[in-house]
């Protein structure tokens, strides 16, 4: 995938899952890309439940938390701030929504939102160890990509709320988000109808056929099967419980 800027504010720093049973989910995605995990946390503030930051090579990569009562399973996106109550307020001045019940006070680290469009993502406050230490490397995130309905109205949200800018990449079915001349996401517009509106996360992975057929084993399902891209070989997975992810190997 194309490196991109995680480190930044305003960047897409970090993604988890939330899922009905997160021991489930560790079983399926710690032998999936051979992470470890560590010891339990309480969830933020406002959700019961317990998170695990998850680890590659000793690193911090992704995490697992408890989803809430009645909350499908999924994996989502959070954008480095440096102030979630400011962050969340200009959100909802530029047309966004709060989903979650935290995010308000002074001291609450994510804000889980919708953007203009409809589409959940989270806001996370900056700070040390407060973000994916490894990405962009087999069995890491290696990108995330916002499909949308309304790929104006969700440029005027995001270009609002973190000063990215669309540009188009030649011969391609998406576009990148840059901020400051650095990538930081993917954006492809979709009709909702083949491809639902969502924020999509992507892993790196050496063998993309040999991740589909290990998912497989591990209860989970190939909702498209590895196909060629310019320069990648991709699929998409759902896990168990019902996450989706999608995972790319460097063709040749």
């Amino acid at each position: 995938m194309t490196a991109r800027d995680t480190s930044s504010v305003g960047a897409p720093c970090w993604v988890d899952t939330w899922q009905p049973d997160p021991q489930a989910a560790k079983d399926f995605y710690g032998p999936l890309f051979g992470w470890t995990f560590d010891d339990p946390i309480p969830m933020p503030s406002g959700l019961d439940g317990f998170y695990y930051a998850a680890r590659l090579r000793g690193q911090l990569v992704a995490g697992i938390g408890q989803a809430p009562p009645q909350s499908p399973p999924g994996w989502i996106t959070h954008v480095r701030v440096v102030n979630v109550g400011e962050a969340l307020a200009r959100a909802e001045r530029a047309g966004g929504k709060r989903l979650a019940p935290f995010g308000a006070g002074p001291d609450d680290r994510i804000a889980v939102l919708a953007d203009a469009t409809g589409i959940p993502f989270c806001l996370r406050r900056a700070g040390g160890n407060d973000g994916a230490q490894l990405a962009n490397e087999p069995n890491s995130w290696a990108m995330s990509s916002l499909h949308t309905t309304d790929l104006g109205r969700a440029q005027a949200f995001y270009g609002a709320m973190f000063d990215w800018e669309l540009e188009p990449v030649p011969d391609a079915p998406f576009s990148r988000w840059l901020r400051s001349g650095r990538v930081v996401a993917v954006v492809a517009a979709t009709d909702g109808v083949a491809v639902p509106p969502h924020w999509s996360v992507n892993f790196a992975v050496r063998d993309a056929d040999a991740i589909a057929r290990q998912a497989l084993t591990l209860g989970g399902s190939i909702l498209m099967a590895p196909m060629d891209s310019p320069g990648f070989r991709s699929a998409v997975i759902r896990d168990p419980q019902g996450g989706t992810i999608a995972v790319s190997a460097t063709a040749g």
